[in-house]
């Protein structure tokens, strides 16, 4: 089973920076339910009464992604990483989109917890996955107007990517078209990723309620959790 890795430039560049790796086999996905669209709902709701009239970057943890895209090169109020992107959306009074009912369920604790969380189908990957500063040659698959087109990262850009190319550019702004998650999707891989100063207990927690979540709709998926990056703060 292939795996994913942090390169050590990441790390060394971005110390605080810790990925939670949820691993899970025998999955089992649906079309959208009434059940995963409530949690989006119900997350949408619990934000705006947080949040009120206050922007997402007003929140510790998305200022602090704003800061990390800047310090690449990725202009946060262009190119927003995944949470920000959803509770935009969430703040302007827009439904979050139903897509399935894994991607739901992440997509809404991402908004919960105000943590970026992303899932793609491990079965797609033709290596390791590394977190790595592209060169600009890696090859990304995308939509665009509803046509898969390919797309290339700019060089120094922080990216997931195997062998095949990127399957999430701008660290977990915008996720790749081959390694989308669907319902034929069996076997999957979850990043939950922090920056301080999100404590990190909060990140287990919101990784211990992924795995509920899906394991409530299937009973017989195996789970594994790996988190890489210092342990302390």
């Amino acid at each position: 089973m292939h795996r994913l890795r942090v390169d050590p430039l990441i790390q060394e560049q971005f110390p605080d920076y810790v990925v939670l790796v949820i691993y899970a086999s025998h999955l089992v996905n649906r079309e959208s339910s009434e059940q995963s669209i409530g949690l989006l709902r119900e997350a949408a709701q619990r934000q705006r009464a947080a949040f009120g009239a206050e922007k997402p970057a007003t929140h510790a943890h998305i200022a602090a992604w704003r800061e990390t895209f800047g310090r690449f090169g990725a202009k946060p109020s262009r190119y927003p990483c995944s949470v920000e992107a959803l509770l935009s959306r969430a703040l302007k009074g827009q439904e979050l989109p139903a897509i399935n009912e894994v991607v739901d369920i992440y997509n809404a604790l991402s908004v919960r917890h105000v943590l970026p969380v992303g899932g793609e189908n491990l079965d797609a990957l033709t290596s390791d996955l590394t977190l790595t500063f592209a060169d600009g040659t890696e090859p990304f698959d995308e939509l665009a107007g509803g046509e898969a087109v390919v797309s290339f990262p700019e060089p120094g850009e922080a990216v997931w990517a195997d062998s095949s190319g990127v399957t999430c550019r701008r660290w977990n702004s915008r996720q790749g078209f081959r390694t989308r998650l669907t319902e034929e999707t069996r076997n999957a891989y979850f990043v939950l990723d922090r920056l301080a100063p999100y404590p990190l207990e909060t990140l287990r927690q919101v990784g211990d309620e992924l795995v509920a979540l899906l394991r409530e709709r299937s009973p017989e998926a195996e789970f594994e959790m790996e988190t890489i990056g210092p342990l302390k703060e």
